[in-house]
């Protein structure tokens, strides 16, 4: 097993990236990204190179939960902590729990800062919800744990109910059904008008403005890096919600230029941007993964789905409409140092075990043939 190798002595200091003046290299290689340097500087922890497989794990494992996880492979781990650990100290009891077994926590999340409709939607407390995402950053920086993923969702993630994929219950979502719905932390949203309102453009990208540029310093001054998760799913509006940021190439160019910032990049979920296809998002995951490269895409969820919108189903790995393979070739073709993991699969017998050895074992099957064909 391998232990946590993102230690202080990995800090290197990188300038704030002037986005605005980025170009694609295309000339430099695929996926080449050029920036140039401002004065101010930023904390980002460099990570040992190579494509790391990561389990999604609880916060309080019990012995058997580690001895799978060790059977299985699997050197690090993404957390989704409870109420009473959102602390620095609480992050390192997490981190140690997991270190003792030789493995690696990679994140910790947080729901209760993670899809808020108050920063999106400018919303009353957006103000605490921003003062408590910094907390946040800076108790993650505390514990040396120096990513995590966050979305900017108004609504939540939507479905129709579910289907039925080689036996398995799997979530479905049609753009036609009277019934689908929008969920987060307890929370359901509903047509017609979540909020009831209509929402313009200009006014989520403000929202997003407003919060990325008080946040990201925080994340600079603690040394961690924010992914930021595409709108699930990627339909223009919802419920009078736009999501007109996160659900294309074009809105996170310009996102990433209005952060400005090498510590906010991206946790390209491949199943949200399947969802979409190319119609809407503008690129497939593989032309993604090339255009920002490792510079800024930090955490891949690994999922595929039955076709693009107006209607899909979340399937297996092996009978999508996309080849996987592409994603793990591209990674490995842009030196990709973060995590890749598994994402919303079906149900399975046996339940979250045997879903975890499912992808985590076809994830290992691809990283190994891509390792194999790069030596070659």
């Amino acid at each position: 097993m391998q232990t946590d190798r993102r230690t202080t002595e990995g800090k290197n200091t990188r300038g704030r990236r002037e986005f605005g003046k980025l170009a694609l290299g295309s000339a430099l290689g695929a996926g080449a990204l050029l920036t140039s340097m401002s004065e101010a500087g930023a904390a980002v922890h460099n990570s040992q190179p190579g494509i790391k497989l990561c389990a999604q794990t609880g916060a309080k494992p019990t012995d058997q939960q580690l001895l799978f996880l060790q059977q299985i492979g699997a050197e690090y781990v993404s957390v989704a902590s409870t109420p009473d650990l959102r602390t620095a100290e609480g992050f390192m009891q997490i981190k140690k729990a997991y270190a003792d077994a030789g493995i690696t926590v990679w994140n910790i999340g947080n729901t209760s800062v993670h899809n808020m409709p108050e920063v999106t939607l400018n919303l009353p407390g957006r103000d605490q919800k921003i003062e408590d995402y910094k907390q946040y950053i800076r108790n993650l920086g505390k514990a040396g744990i120096y990513y995590t993923t966050y979305a900017h969702m108004g609504n939540g993630i939507w479905n129709s109910g579910r289907a039925t994929i080689r036996g398995s219950g799997a979530r479905v979502f049609d753009l036609a059904s009277p019934d689908k719905v929008g969920v987060w932390d307890g929370v359901t949203f509903k047509e017609p008008l979540s909020h009831g309102r209509v929402f313009s453009r200009e006014e989520i990208w403000d929202n997003y403005t407003h919060f990325i540029k008080q946040v990201a310093p925080v994340a600079e001054e603690a040394g961690v890096r924010i992914g930021i998760h595409p709108d699930d799913p990627p339909v223009p509006v919802l419920a009078g919600v736009p999501r007109c940021i996160f659900s294309s190439f074009d809105g996170y160019k310009r996102a990433m230029e209005i952060a400005n910032s090498p510590n906010v990049g991206i946790c390209l979920c491949c199943g949200t941007w399947l969802e979409g296809g190319r119609q809407i998002t503008g690129k497939d995951p593989e032309e993604m993964i090339r255009y920002f490269g490792a510079e800024k895409i930090w955490k891949i969820h690994f999922r595929n789905v039955s076709s693009p919108l107006p209607r899909f189903v979340e399937t297996f790995m092996d009978n999508g409409y996309y080849d996987m393979y592409k994603i793990m070739k591209a990674l490995r073709d842009v030196n990709f140092e973060g995590i890749v993991i598994l994402d919303h699969t079906p149900d399975l017998v046996g339940g979250g075990n045997a879903q975890t050895a499912y992808g985590f074992a076809y994830m290992k099957a691809l990283m190994n043939r891509t390792t194999a064909e790069a030596k070659a």
